[in-house]
């Protein structure tokens, strides 16, 4: 790792004393997902207005693959625009519950019913099922928005890290079938390549949370064949053609792995005529848009509002 120390935020500095995780690498699978739950659920009520909804709602093979998904809705008394979100955790571990709370202040940020997405996780379910409950997911909010108070003609999708993997994947899907039509895309820090020979891979291996050996873990276990890793909906970057997908905001950080493979999506959507917006935040580390209180985080995610808002004809 380089020592690029004396350049990190000191928000960031502050992520890192405040979050005790163990390498990813180092622990079973479950040991993984119970850490990650340790760390980010908390029994305390949240402080906010918002409706929230636990619902069931088909999967891609129909009622026989249910998926759960929670909708966060804000008071109006119109139809509002919807964010399908899908959480990270390296396509492992993370839950809806583990994204609660960036979910809310997603929805309050944005003014807009959030649909967070409980896809079924490798290694039990490994590429491409996540993607296909991803996009089935996406299918049903565009279609049956109405039941928690949103507008299916105004349809965004977003994730972080591997989330925003799978949201890539998703808008990569509707083009190709068609539809739902989406009208843009929040990638926070996503991964977007299955290399982790980049600088960033190198220069952010470990000490900034997300380290390049428990990325190794989470890709051997969300693919069953290195092949795969080619496959665009596991690797976005590598498809041969970005052009007519939908705008885009790709937040990346300068201490964290995936933040060349972020910049390098970014570039690339651009080149095909997608218009987009790149924050990067040099001294930031991977997950910091989820924290409530900090200004970058705050700034990030005033970032992806005020794109959603335009995208949304706003």
């Amino acid at each position: 790792m380089t020592d690029r120390t004396p350049d990190l935020h000191p928000e960031a500095k502050t992520i890192l004393d405040q979050v005790d995780l163990p390498p990813t690498h180092g622990l079973s699978v479950e040991g993984a997902r119970r850490a990650l739950r340790d760390l980010l659920v908390s029994d305390e009520a949240p402080e906010d207005d918002l409706t929230v909804r636990n619902l069931s709602i088909p999967g891609p093979e129909g009622p026989e693959t249910p998926l759960d998904v929670r909708a966060y809705t804000p008071p109006s008394d119109a139809a509002l625009p919807v964010l399908v979100y899908f959480h990270g955790g390296g396509w492992v571990r993370g839950d809806l519950d583990t994204h609660d709370g960036l979910c809310r202040l997603l929805a309050q940020a944005v003014n807009c019913v959030v649909v967070s997405v409980d896809y079924r996780r490798a290694p039990e379910h490994p590429f491409p099922t996540p993607v296909h409950d991803a996009y089935a997911a996406t299918e049903w909010a565009a279609a049956y928005a109405d039941i928690v108070g949103g507008d299916g003609e105004r349809i965004a999708v977003g994730g972080d890290s591997a989330g925003g993997n799978l949201a890539a994947a998703v808008t990569l899907r509707a083009r190709e079938r068609g539809g739902p039509d989406i009208d843009h895309q929040v990638l926070l820090y996503p991964v977007t390549d299955y290399d982790l020979d980049t600088d960033s891979y190198h220069e952010n291996a470990e000490g900034y949370l997300l380290s390049r050996a428990s990325m190794r873990w989470y890709w051997n276990r969300y693919l069953d064949d290195d092949l795969d890793g080619a496959n665009p909906y596991a690797s976005p970057l590598r498809a041969p053609d970005l052009a007519d997908l939908p705008s885009a905001t790709v937040v990346t950080a300068g201490y964290d792995p995936l933040r060349d493979e972020g910049a390098a999506y970014a570039d690339r959507l651009r080149e095909a005529g997608v218009a987009v917006t790149h924050a990067n935040y040099p001294g930031m580390v991977h997950v910091f848009a989820s924290f409530p209180d900090l200004g970058r985080a705050q700034d990030a995610r005033e970032t992806v509002a005020s794109d959603l808002d335009s995208a949304f004809g706003r």
